[in-house]
């Protein structure tokens, strides 16, 4: 079976934004012309297709992305719908490393909001060229302009408007479109699929004008026969600027001084306006596979070097492709989500997992349309399909051509902040709940399980309250497990602050061979965020060269418990300087065991710390309760980083220890009776006051 798109007229592009800015309800709306559903979903229905699983149609949020494909004006787009939640950043992040292209939809009411920003950075570092969609224009307190403001200050993009909106709120009518200068206006009656084309209203006239010179100066720095043209006041035509534009915003993303070039569009997707523009600015603006760079992976050599190696996007080239979401599916078991980057890949074919050294066989391959499917024999470069029956292969695997191996850039997710106990009821539930814990965890890389060996008890850990909320969630639904869970538990970290020395020696003699290690270390701080670093300064063979691995293996073992409370130990550099061995008796356990020691030994002298969680807070808050809300946060340790008036309600930003962020959301809603809002996200570790470092201590030793 030949390819049925040609690989320029397909799209991969992603749909971002902050949870509530309305993503799900633009998918929906985009399927729904597209032709791919009948009857529009709606998020608070709980009917959207794109939310499929239970917990996401009951609490009107995105979750997990799922993957769908559709068509439009002759090109195939595959869209990817993303959370907005913090708590599923992972998710985002995953969604963005495959993606070609992405819309950044904003809240008209609510403009550049702080998920907003954690996304935009994410896709800076993916680098994807993206346009942006204002929604809710027809929501009262809109503002457009404000908006778009917003994205150049808040999230250093060059925004460059090519719809203005005609009306705002319940006037919201059209919109005007700056490459043709001409309005398009909706018929309610019609749900918004019927449009016709008119006049630029003459109250528009002027700002359309000035907005449209805008334009033309932006794009003609790309283009020198726009540039020639516009400088000689020649009239300059639609294809010219269409060609000049998508230039532009694809070409601005490899600039790494540039700020990210942008088209704005609006509308209400909500109101079935302006999603076919959106539609359009899809195919005309965002680059297709050929567009972007060949993706660049590395070659896995039998000396044990690597090389770096190009794979295009060609359905000549080897075949390769990154594994970025793994789902359990009630009805064919495991399903791995991947984009090909090269080649062509048939059902039934036995493929290599360049990342773990193994051979798999593909069994089916599926194109997904949110929760439906539709089973196909091959897939293509640029594609994004589901596989089923890989075994071996996780999320960030490459999967290539056996003779021509290459690993693929692969991603890398954040460490827990929070953690929870989880008990099952009944002895039934034991085995379930390992099996459930298990899935969640291949499916979801942020998510992690450990037993703690003091207590015995099963420790979950997540990005936030929410991610957590919903796996126990799931496990219940999914897996039939009825479970007790804990109170939440903080994710603290250790780390040193002066440097120290340290010496392990481990003896054990109980006739015939003993065991003999010793080892000397030198210990000191790291910046913060630098990690774990190992240094062999070994000279003259005290230590011969096999028992060094086993000694770098067992401070990194050391270093999962601390000295202070038992918490990771991070950002640590180590220098092995000296050491002994015995002919007879000295094994790669015994130096293990002397490695840990000496980090024991040299991490109580070097005045340990702890370190806890720091997150971003938002508090979108009615005036009259500002005083209080920022009383309450003070009281909770949080810093006020800054406050600003939006839509006649105040927007409080602020830096506060997650410890002190449990229960916030019911606090907050009986202070302000239910009418303030807030979110959070990540932020970093920093150093615990000293009254909660021994709390935290006194808390841990006497448990």
């Amino acid at each position: 079976m030949a390819r049925t798109v040609p690989l320029n007229r397909t799209r991969n592009i992603g749909i971002m934004a902050h949870i509530d800015a309305g993503k799900t309800t633009t998918t929906e709306r985009v399927l729904y012309y597209t032709g791919i559903t009948y009857k529009i979903g709606e998020v608070h229905e709980g009917t959207a297709v794109m939310d499929w699983m239970e917990q996401e149609q009951e609490r009107g949020i995105t979750i997990t992305s799922a993957a769908t494909t559709c068509f439009w004006r002759d090109h195939r787009i595959n869209i990817i719908d993303t959370p907005g939640h913090v708590d599923f950043t992972a998710e985002v992040e995953r969604s963005l490393r495959v993606l070609d292209g992405a819309i950044a939809v904003f809240d008209a009411v609510a403009g550049v909001e702080p998920q907003s920003e954690t996304v935009w950075r994410q896709a800076d570092k993916y680098r994807v060229p993206r346009i942006c969609f204002v929604n809710k224009m027809d929501r009262v307190g809109a503002n457009f302009t404000r908006t778009v403001e917003q994205i150049a200050s808040r999230l250093q993009g060059n925004p460059v408007v090519i719809q203005l909106p005609i009306g705002s709120e319940d006037k919201f009518i059209g919109i005007v479109d700056l490459v043709r200068m001409r309005a398009l206006v909706w018929m309610d009656e019609t749900l918004g699929a019927g449009s016709h084309e008119e006049e630029i209203p003459a109250a528009l006239q002027e700002e359309a004008a000035h907005y449209r010179e805008q334009l033309i100066e932006k794009v003609s720095e790309v283009d020198d026969k726009v540039l020639e043209k516009y400088l000689a006041g020649e009239p300059i035509g639609e294809e010219e600027i269409r060609a000049a534009l998508r230039k532009r915003t694809i070409e601005s993303i490899h600039r790494q001084s540039a700020a990210v070039f942008v088209p704005v569009l609006c509308g209400a997707a909500f109101k079935n306006k302006g999603v076919q523009p959106l539609l359009d600015a899809v195919v005309d603006y965002l680059p297709s596979p050929v567009d972007v760079p060949p993706i660049e992976g590395l070659e896995p050599r039998k000396d044990g070097e690597q090389a770096v190696a190009e794979r295009p996007s060609s359905d000549d080239a080897p075949f390769s492709a990154l594994a970025f979401k793994i789902m359990t599916d009630p009805f064919v078991g495991q399903l791995t989500f991947i984009r090909v980057y090269s080649g062509v890949m048939k059902s039934g074919a036995t493929v290599y997992n360049s990342t773990k050294g193994k051979h798999e066989r593909i069994g089916r391959l599926l194109k997904m349309h949110a929760n439906k499917r539709e089973e196909i024999k091959e897939v293509y470069a640029g594609d994004i399909t589901a596989a089923v029956g890989l075994k071996s292969v996780m999320t960030g695997d490459t999967i290539c051509d056996e003779k021509q191996p290459v690993v693929l850039e692969s991603m890398d997710f954040p460490e827990p902040v929070i953690s929870l106990a989880i008990e099952p009821k009944t002895k039934a539930d034991q085995e379930k709940l390992g099996q459930g814990l298990a899935k969640l965890m291949a499916e979801d890389p942020t998510f992690r399980v450990k037993t703690d060996t003091q207590t015995g008890q099963t420790i979950i850990g997540g990005m936030g309250e929410l991610h957590l909320e919903i796996i126990v969630d799931r496990l219940k639904r999914e897996f039939n497990v009825e479970a007790s869970v804990g109170r939440p538990q903080v994710a603290y970290k250790e780390t040193i602050t002066s440097a120290a020395e340290g010496e392990g020696r481990y003896i054990r003699q109980t006739g015939g061979r003993g065991q003999y290690g010793h080892a000397r270390i030198r210990l000191a701080p790291r910046q913060h965020g630098e990690g774990y670093e190992f240094v062999n300064a070994i000279v003259g063979g005290s230590v011969p060269r096999e028992f060094i691995k086993p000694i770098d293996e067992g401070i990194r073992e050391a270093l999962t418990t601390g000295v202070l409370a038992g918490y990771p130990v991070d950002d640590v550099a180590v220098e092995l300087y000296d050491g002994s061995s015995h002919d007879v008796d000295s094994s790669e356990m015994a130096f293990k065991i002397a490695g840990s020691m000496a980090f024991k030994d040299a991490a109580r002298k070097a005045r340990p710390i702890l370190l806890e969680p720091i997150v971003r807070v938002e508090v979108v808050v009615p005036k009259e309760y500002m005083g209080d809300v920022m009383g309450d946060l003070a009281s909770r340790r949080g810093h006020i980083q800054g406050q600003e008036e939006r839509g006649g309600t105040q927007i409080i930003n602020a830096r506060v220890p997650l410890s002190e962020m449990f229960g916030y959301a019911t606090d907050l809603r009986s202070r302000t009776q239910g009418r303030a809002t807030y979110s959070m996200h990540f932020d970093r570790y920093e150093p615990a006051p000293q009254n909660v470092a021994e709390e935290v201590v006194a808390r841990v030793q006497g448990r």
